[in-house]
């Protein structure tokens, strides 16, 4: 195992290694420390001049959308993007790029990754309103830059916290909307003083009733960032808390339930004695998160740039369910001294965990030429635990002495540990041959060592250890048509491991899981002027084994995935935007796909059929629409205001790999309004209201929850009935948020 003093030891040793430094010319601009920043503290963003797929939002766009309470959402308009959300937007929402997944898209905040190294996803509710303590966000599409973590399988999304201010700024927000929900926020900065120090500050918080039952939110995240910006380096600290009381969604509801009443959420249900069903009132989830990180910055020369970070992280937290009629001894191993063969009980899962990356870069650049060389590795050790803490009954592990069952002495019935070393090593080189014309080239190298001892709840043994090991080159070019056009290319090759849900999920169920395989081409054109952008893009992503939802949920609300052999996804990107007059402009964006698997090997029957069939063919992969768009109309009708009016469209979906109508979605389109007015007073202050109505036509839509084939087998003993089956997220009607700020 890997001690933590080791860690330490490595990471102050980077830091000694720090040269003198001073300015260096990047892309024939001169930077100083401030600028430097910008620069070094997120690696993983990538000019225009690189070869990729990119979209970006400023500060200053984020700002614009600071009602969203989530950030899925606050990207919804974005080329290629869905997002979904359980609740609306508030509580846990989810977003995917071209179909795929946020389980296969690298977050990272400054370079570090924010997947979680077992389940590779990201819960955004775990630190609420990441943009709000964002700098800017840039959005690469299908293969993305080399980066350490989680690997850009669909793309890679690169949060770049406050840079420093030039100046003292602070700033107080506060909204009010739908389902009684409320958001808060205070930003303040000292901006760079005359010693060289800055600070910045965000707090951010948010309650919400939610749009169904349960749907309770209590979220918060603390942001903090100090640096030191001297003439020839840059050290800064950054810390990120996270905290969230939210209550279980994600079971869904029958369409026969939400016809009845639309905001039906059936967890935590349990009958009395008389049969009349109540709602345990603490059916949550609750997650605790800290982020610790260092950077160090230096200049040996004009040509050399020297970067160090560390980060810890660490995680803790639950969910707690009420299990109604429930036998002892399947789901706990236990007995009930009472002599019924099924109770009810309350019960924890509990999660531990601890995360260290040390990143270590250096970066050479010429006119002409530059290099980047970095290595990043994370040593991850997490718990996973359950704990019975309440129970209708007596019980015992024996049969005969009775257990102490409370919240105070909870009854462990399992206790697993996973742990993980991941290390990526990447070298990335560009070099102008004219001074329109360059290449690119991108090589990373990551090793991957996984393993899981302990037992399941499931008492499942998952004793599981595997190593990995992928090459992941890149190889593009850019041509500088003009100075306002350009056309690029670019090919890359990645690989991705299995979660952790999908190894659990295998050797549950008897069955291999297998790595998957993405090999990505994209030939792109870009146009920009002052009152014209014009951006389309052809891209390729061709899959060996991809793991891909198969519409079922875990226990613990996690999409099961399943390997396909061969996969697809083709299609092209088209973005314009055009402002007519000073007041008005008009953008948009539309993706055409076709997201495919050939040779699917599926079965199939008629509701309350004995006999399947089964069939072969190319099937749609799940959760992947053919048609994608968003178009913003945007009005200044006068100094300070701002409406802007917002179309989403997203196709015909299925909820599972088979193609089978019965588990399709509806495609559908929601119209938005954005509104505000800066007031500007004396002396710099501002005071802004905002208003965001969403759903302004109050579509009734339902998104998935998860689907399934299954099978009767209680009325006969010599003959099954099969079903499909499925449920819903019914998605609010038209909802709103107001609020106003104040700032200087």
């Amino acid at each position: 195992m890997l001690k933590k003093q080791h860690l330490l030891l490595a990471f102050a040793t980077m830091l000694t290694t720090g040269l003198r430094a001073q300015n260096i010319a990047v892309n024939g601009q001169v930077l100083d420390t401030v600028t430097l920043n910008e620069v070094v503290i997120n690696s993983s963003h990538v000019d225009k001049k690189t070869p990729l797929t990119t979209s970006e939002m400023s500060r200053k766009q984020l700002e614009e959308v600071r009602l969203i309470p989530s950030l899925p959402y606050q990207l919804e308009s974005e080329p290629s993007v869905v997002v979904s959300g359980e609740n609306g937007m508030v509580g846990a929402t989810a977003i995917r790029i071209r179909g795929v997944d946020a389980t296969r898209i690298n977050v990272n905040i400054n370079g570090i990754t924010l997947n979680d190294p077992e389940s590779q996803s990201v819960f955004w509710y775990n630190i609420p309103n990441l943009g709000g303590m964002a700098q800017s966000i840039q959005l690469q599409r299908g293969i993305g830059a080399s980066s350490g973590g989680s690997a850009s399988i669909g793309g890679a999304l690169n949060l770049q916290t406050f840079t420093v201010a030039p100046k003292p700024y602070a700033k107080a927000d506060l909204s009010y909307g739908s389902f009684n929900t409320k958001q808060f926020g205070v930003t303040a900065g000292t901006g760079r003083t005359k010693s060289g120090f800055s600070f910045d500050l965000a707090y951010n918080g948010l309650n919400s009733d939610g749009f169904v039952r349960n749907g309770k939110a209590d979220q918060q995240s603390l942001f903090l960032n100090g640096g030191w910006y001297g003439k020839r380096s840059l050290l800064k600290a950054v810390f990120i808390m996270g905290h969230q009381r939210t209550g279980i969604t994600w079971d869904g509801a029958s369409a026969d339930d939400l016809d009845q009443d639309p905001t039906f959420n059936g967890v935590g249900s349990y009958y009395d004695e008389f049969g009349k069903v109540h709602y345990y009132d603490n059916e949550t989830d609750n997650y605790n998160q800290r982020h610790y990180q260092l950077y160090y910055s230096f200049r040996p020369d004009e040509h050399w740039t020297l970067n160090a970070a560390f980060d810890y992280t660490h995680g803790d937290g639950y969910y707690e369910q009420y299990k109604d009629n429930k036998k002892p001894g399947s789901y706990y191993g236990l007995t009930s001294l009472s002599g019924t063969s099924k109770s009810d009980f309350v019960h924890r899962k509990k999660m531990d965990n601890n995360g260290y990356t040390g990143v270590l870069s250096a970066a050479f650049q010429t006119e002409r030429f530059s290099a980047s060389l970095g290595d990043t590795y994370l040593y991850y050790d997490g718990w996973h635990f359950g704990n019975l803490i309440w129970a209708q009954d007596d019980l015992s592990l024996d049969g005969t002495h009775p257990l102490e069952i409370s919240e105070k002495t909870p009854y462990e019935w399992y206790r697993n540990r996973g742990q993980k070393h991941d290390n990526t090593t990447f070298l990335r080189l560009a070099y102008d041959i004219t001074p329109s014309y360059n290449i690119y080239a991108d090589i990373q190298l990551r090793y991957v060592n996984y393993t899981l001892k302990g037992m399941d709840d499931t008492f499942d043994s998952l004793d599981y250890r595997q190593n990995y090991l992928f090459f992941n080159p890149k190889l593009g070019t850019r041509y500088l048509i003009s100075p306002y056009s350009k056309l690029f290319f670019v090919a890359g090759l990645t690989h991705r491991e299995p979660t952790r849900s999908d190894i659990k999920d295998a050797i549950e169920n008897g069955h291999d899981v297998r790595p998957e395989t993405m090999l990505d081409l994209e030939l792109g054109y870009d146009l920009e002027k002052s009152d014209f952008t014009l951006k389309a893009n052809l891209y390729a992503m061709l899959y060996k084994d991809q793991l891909t939802p198969s519409g079922d949920l875990s226990s613990s609300g996690y999409a099961l995935m399943e390997n396909v052999d061969r996969s697809y996804r083709i299609g092209v990107e088209l973005a314009a935007g055009y402002r007519f007059t000073k007041w008005f402009s008009l953008d948009g964006n539309l993706t055409l796909s076709q997201n495919k698997i050939l040779d699917y090997t599926f079965t199939d029957f008629n509701d309350g059929d004995s006999v399947m069939v089964s069939y072969t063919k190319n099937t749609n992969l799940s959760f992947s629409p053919s048609i994608v768009g968003a178009a913003i109309a945007t009005f200044k009708p006068f100094n300070g205001a701002k409406l802007q009016v917002i179309g989403k469209y997203v196709g015909k979906q299925y909820c599972d790999n088979t193609s089978r109508e019965v588990y399709a979605l509806d495609p559908y389109f929601l119209l938005n309004l954005r509104a505000s007015y800066a007031w500007q007073l004396k002396g710099g202050q501002e005071i802004r209201f905002s208003l965001a109505v969403n759903n302004l036509t109050n579509h009734q839509y339902r998104l998935n929850a998860w689907v399934g084939d299954w099978v009767d087998d209680y009325s006969s003993e010599t003959t099954y009935y099969y079903f499909h089956s499925r449920a819903y997220l019914q998605q609010p009607g038209i909802n709103f948020m107001a609020g106003v700020s104040v700032g200087f």
